[in-house]
């Protein structure tokens, strides 16, 4: 399950939001973030679902991808949903289990930040896999250039944004490897005390942390031997062009948020 994990993985297809900039998708993300927040009742909830579903399409990932890499995130908004059905006091009761009183109000909250969430990493998985890695890390060093001016050091805080992004897929897959491999070795993760079962887990975090820095320090070596030395004198292979579709799909987000704010009851 681990391996499904979207969030940081690109598919390289033609698409309308593969030829957005990167700078527009990032702030479409940010813009996004807050919107969701928007949605209050049944219509600003589907009008979210609906828009999320069309960007979900003009990105042309595989469908079947998509609802693979969600599989993981279920477990959260399952946990959150009933989180909410059980400790939310409003409404009517609609019955009670093994002494909760489940009201209807708890579940209609429950099933809006369930949406919620799934939206955001929806959105989140959106940027990443429609964005090269190149690109995502020109698109975050556009914002942060202003701060260059006050000392912050604007190329590199992207580049370790875009590289962390990148690697979440590897790491997971590192991950669930060594797990693998350990239960194979007849390490049990599941059962047994608690005491017992953090002493297994040192089987699994030691091997992930020594892995993790040895692909660290691999990466370093590499760009040490080809000669990076930061953003200072760099030149660009490509430029980013803000261009008119660009201004458009900001146009559209913010519409969006206006038409949720005007929706909401």
């Amino acid at each position: 399950m681990l391996q499904n994990i979207v969030i940081g993985q690109y598919i390289p297809v033609k698409s309308p939001l593969h030829r957005l900039d990167s700078r527009s998708k990032i702030l479409a993300l940010l813009l996004m973030a807050v919107i969701v927040f928007f949605a209050n009742d049944a219509v600003t909830n589907s009008m979210l679902v609906g828009a999320i579903v069309i960007f979900v399409l003009l990105s042309r990932v595989p469908l079947k991808f998509f609802l693979k890499g969600m599989l993981p995130i279920f477990i959260l908004i399952f946990f959150t949903f009933f989180l909410h059905a059980f400790f939310t006091n409003e409404g009517e009761v609609l019955f009670t289990f093994l002494g909760w009183s489940i009201y209807s109000g708890g579940l209609v909250q429950g099933f809006y930040i369930a949406v919620r969430i799934g939206s955001l990493v929806i959105i989140a998985s959106l940027l990443t896999l429609t964005t090269s890695p190149i690109d995502l890390t020109d698109g975050f060093e556009a914002y942060l250039r202003p701060f260059k001016k006050i000392g912050v050091p604007s190329h590199e805080i992207a580049l370790m944004m875009a590289i962390s992004i990148r690697l979440i897929p590897t790491l997971l897959l590192e991950a669930d490897r060594i797990l693998k491999a350990q239960s194979a070795r007849g390490a049990d993760f599941t059962e047994g005390s608690l005491k017992t079962r953090l002493n297994t887990m040192t089987a699994f975090i030691i091997p992930l942390f020594v892995r993790s820095f040895k692909r660290a320090e691999d990466m370093a070596t590499a760009m040490d031997a080809r000669g990076y030395r930061g953003g200072e004198g760099r030149t660009k292979l490509r430029v980013l062009k803000w261009k008119l579709r660009d201004t458009i799909a900001i146009i559209i987000v913010i519409a969006l948020g206006v038409l949720l704010w005007m929706a909401r009851s």
